[in-house]
């Protein structure tokens, strides 16, 4: 279906619903429509509605049961269906009869932080029907309907037996078309073509779409939290009925109230409906955060897709993704998976805190799974100056799990921290009553790799619809893809999320420039949505203002063409449109004025796409861009990163810093600095003003001592400038990189004499030339092994690893290990050698009364070398353990 009405059919019907009450004198239109309130006669049909879809809700004289349909005006949209709940006490499914029924209607407004429109009314009718089964048990079918759907919920009274499963389902037109995901538990499956009766056997996830006649029909859930869990659809082939199915066995009534269960929810009307629809956050509690000021979207350089592995564990990489941020006026830089392994994250904090950056951290959920951890996870990331959060692997529906996200969510709430959801379930209204949660995944996305383009064009119709999607686009360094570089920029503006975590690299971005600069300027937060044009899986168009801005996405799936964009929703006047298309090298802008009357036509690839920013036409103004607020950055080299010298020898190192986008830059200090003991001969360089592409150079060098402590030094090199553009008084920005350079002996070092690249011990410190002692430093015995005493060693206790770097220096590593004869009677140990994480060298278990080991190791190419004593798999009762005598050996020239 095309869609090209200006505005939403739920505008249109309120619009007319309340020009006719007024017409016919009747005031508002009721808030119930049927019969009077009371009890009714076996057999009876009644109806909710509120000038929009209508809740037709039957009780089947025959059986007592209950069914619920949905109509629009004639058409029926959802077919009598089934209705009920089962307890341990009770099956409330058939053998009904009505007792009671009350009427209300709900008129509320409130505000969002993000969304499709950040200011919303609600306007609903609500019906309560008390329906009393076999033995006296009740159940209240509570029914609600508003002009872009209906709902209903059970709400059980206290004191009764556990929920064992719903009755409840949805019955389709069999040869519906339709789109539906195959149900699992992160929500990641794509949205397959197909019927409502035509879909295979199975589960499916919410939102489910079918489209019947000219109107579809979106099913989902919402109002969740740890009182029950989600469920999605069962599905048997040949028919169009779909089953409710809950994730868990059964379900708790809470102590001392009713239970509520969430809402079951059908969005109904044409697809400007169903997409604008915020049924499922009116239908959720209103917000738990008294003061939002401090939550604040926006959008996230994101480095995870740009590179894996050791690339995410780097400063240095970290750095780059927040300098580009603050270059192009991004509020967040995102750190994924690793930096919990690494030191350096307080000050990355406070390099992006300089720069107007914040910092969002990723985490595994089951790092705040119980009280504890999330009290001393959040707390100290919070001390660190973390805006949020990106919490993930969450992988389930169940109760529990709903319980674990009401806690998370009010204990970020409570220390002012962002979140977004990955790994999650769907948002069933929890950004309206937990505004900080900024996006969830919960779809087949960008880190899938192989989302096609009619997947694309579905989502908008499906699971965007319920809520902000973290889809993760513009990946563009992987190169060949499934759509075209400006279909792909137009998600910017199709797919709504508060946090859009762009997933390309710095170089893609920088190869792109005016990808890049309409990504500076589209904002992730909204006024007000449109639905254009569009069909689920072929192609969907939307326009969304924000402020006095309009910003248009369009994308296409299967062959090109030309894209037609009625102008119509616009105000009068002169507007200009601001292009970004796909070129034949790329994509390329095209401005022009237009105005309400006019349609624009783009021409459009295969599995392409457009997008436009469009603003009031003004004289002497060439097009929509508006300032951001960015900081300069550039690029500090250094050369050589790492170097091996001997003491007393020299090393030439040379740095050069380049002032790469957002310049100028001030008072510009190019510097190298050096521990004690060594020296360094150059000045530095200095400049009063950098440009872009302007470069500054400096050389020094740097001295060994003659006596300086093996092992690894860092010689940091400084870059210092000002922002023009920043507050009187600001600190200068900082941007430092280190040259690495390895001092070895020739003849023989002692372990205990190098700095420790990493440590770790069972009881007290790790000890240097004594024995382990207690919790304290220092507090150890001499080094005793069979009788023998050593001057030089290690003493500790299992489970131990003492890491130090070779960094290929040294020829053997030699050592006598055992228990150290301060507990002569007691522990168990096993001794290994480790290089590069390979082991080199084992001892074997000893004991208390065994002679020391000898280790004579090659150590010759080994870059890294860890000392590690194990238990010996007996426990750790005073496993006191020696590394007596533990030397390396470096032979002469």
């Amino acid at each position: 279906m095309t869609n090209s009405r200006p505005g939403s059919a739920k505008r249109w019907r309120a619009v007319c619903a309340t020009a006719l009450a007024g017409v016919l004198g009747l005031g508002t239109p009721a808030a119930a429509q049927g019969d009077a309130v009371g009890p009714r006669p076996a057999g009876s049909e009644w109806t909710v509605s509120r000038g929009g879809p209508t809740a037709a809700v039957r009780l089947d004289p025959a059986d007592g049961t209950v069914t619920l349909a949905v109509r629009d005006g004639n058409r029926t949209l959802v077919e009598p269906s089934p209705v009920g709940i089962v307890t341990e006490d009770a099956d409330l499914t058939h053998g009904l009869r009505l007792v009671d029924r009350k009427d209300r209607r709900i008129a509320e407004r409130y505000t969002t932080v993000v969304g499709k429109e950040r200011r919303r009314s609600v306007d609903m009718a609500e019906s309560r029907f008390t329906l009393q089964g076999a033995g006296g048990a009740r159940v209240d079918l509570v029914v609600r309907a508003a002009d872009d759907g209906v709902a209903y919920r059970y709400v059980l009274p206290a004191g009764g037996g556990a929920v064992l499963r719903e009755g409840s389902g949805f019955v389709l037109p069999a040869d519906a078309p339709a789109r539906l995901s195959d149900y699992s538990v992160n929500y990641e499956q794509p949205y397959d073509g197909t019927t409502a009766a035509g879909a295979s056997s199975g589960q499916y996830a919410y939102p489910a779409l079918f489209q019947v006649g000219d109107d579809h029909v979106l099913l989902t859930e919402a109002d969740i939290d740890g009182r029950y869990p989600a469920s999605r659809l069962t599905h048997t082939t040949g028919g169009g009925r779909y089953d409710v199915a809950l994730a868990d066995p059964s379900v708790p009534l809470p102590e001392g109230g009713p239970l509520a269960t969430p809402w079951r929810t059908v969005i109904a009307g044409d697809l400007a409906t169903v997409t604008e629809s915020t049924l499922v956050d009116d239908l959720a509690p209103p917000s738990r955060v008294a003061d939002t000021s401090w939550i604040r979207p926006g959008t996230v350089a994101w480095s995870w897709l740009a590179g894996f592995g050791a690339a995410q564990r780097s400063l240095e990489t970290q750095q780059r993704f927040v300098d580009y941020a603050a270059a192009h006026g991004w509020e967040y830089s995102l750190v994924d998976d690793g930096w919990n392994t690494t030191d350096w994250m307080p000050q990355l904090m406070e390099y992006a805190e300089r720069r107007g950056v914040g910092v969002l951290l990723w985490m595994h959920w089951t790092d705040l799974d119980t009280p504890a951890e999330r009290a001393r996870q959040l707390d100290r990331v919070k001390e660190w100056g973390a805006a949020g959060l990106k919490i993930d692997f969450m992988d389930s529906d169940s109760r529990e799990r709903m319980e674990w996200y009401d806690e998370i969510l009010r204990e970020t709430a409570d220390r002012e921290l962002m979140v977004n959801f990955h790994g999650s379930t769907l948002p069933h209204g929890i950004q309206r009553t937990w505004p900080h949660v900024m996006t969830m995944e919960g779809v087949h996305g960008a880190e899938q790799g192989d989302v096609q383009a009619d997947d694309m064009a579905t989502l908008p119709y499906t699971r965007n619809v319920v809520g902000s999607m973290d889809f993760t686009p513009m990946g563009f360094q992987f190169g060949r893809r499934n759509n075209t570089e400006a279909a792909e920029l137009a998600l910017s503006v199709v797919y709504e999320s508060g946090f859009q975590n762009y997933a390309g690299s710095v170089e893609a971005y920088r190869a792109r420039p005016e990808t890049a600069r309409f990504l500076d300027q589209v904002p992730t937060v909204w006024d007000e949505s449109r639905l254009v044009d569009g069909t689920p899986g072929e192609g969907a168009t939307f326009a969304r203002r924000h402020g006095d801005r309009w910003f248009l996405g369009s994308v296409t799936a299967g062959e090109g063409g030309t894209g037609r964009v009625p102008l119509s929703f616009l105000g009068s006047g002169a507007w200009r449109v601001d292009v970004v298309r796909d070129g034949a090298d790329g994509v390329v802008r095209q401005s022009q004025v237009m105005d309400r009357q006019d349609v624009l036509t783009v021409p459009v690839l295969a599995d392409g796409g457009f997008a436009a920013q469009i603003c009031r036409a003004v004289p002497g103004r060439d097009s929509c861009d508006r300032p951001v607020d960015t900081v300069p950055v550039g690029t500090l080299s250094v050369t050589p990163a790492k170097a091996d010298a001997l003491p007393g020898a020299t090393v030439d190192v040379a740095a050069s810093f380049v002032l790469d986008e957002a310049g100028p830059a001030e008072d510009v200090t190019l510097s190298a600095r050096t521990p004690e003991g060594w020296t360094v001969d150059g000045a530095g360089a200095t400049a009063d003003e950098l440009a872009d592409g302007a470069e500054l150079t400096a050389s020094w060098l740097v001295t060994v001592p003659a006596d300086p402590v093996y092992g690894a030094t860092e010689i940091p090199v400084t870059v210092t400038y000002r922002d023009p553009d920043a507050r009187r008084g600001a600190p200068p920005l900082t941007v430092e990189r280190t040259v690495r350079v390895f001092v070895a002996r020739e003849g023989t070092v002692y372990v205990s004499s190098l700095p420790f690249t990493a440590e770790k011990n069972g009881w007290g410190p790790v000890e240097r030339d004594l024995s382990n002692g207690e919790n304290g430093a220092g507090d150890g015995g001499p080094l005793r092994l069979g009788g023998t005493t050593y001057d030089k060693g290690l003493g500790v206790h299992a489970l131990s690893e003492v890491t130090v770097d070779l960094n290929g220096a040294y020829d053997r590593f030699t050592a006598w290990a055992g228990i150290d004869e301060e507990k002569p009677d007691k522990g168990s140990v096993a001794f290994e050698v480790i290089g590069d994480g390979k082991v080199l060298a084992h001892s074997g278990v000893l004991g208390p009364t065994d002679a020391a080991y000898a280790f004579d190791v090659d150590v010759s190419e080994i870059r890294q070398l860890t000392l590690r004593v194990t238990d010996a798999g007996d426990g750790i009762d005073s496993d006191h353990a020696d590394w007596a005598d533990a030397q390396l050996v470096r032979s002469q020239g």
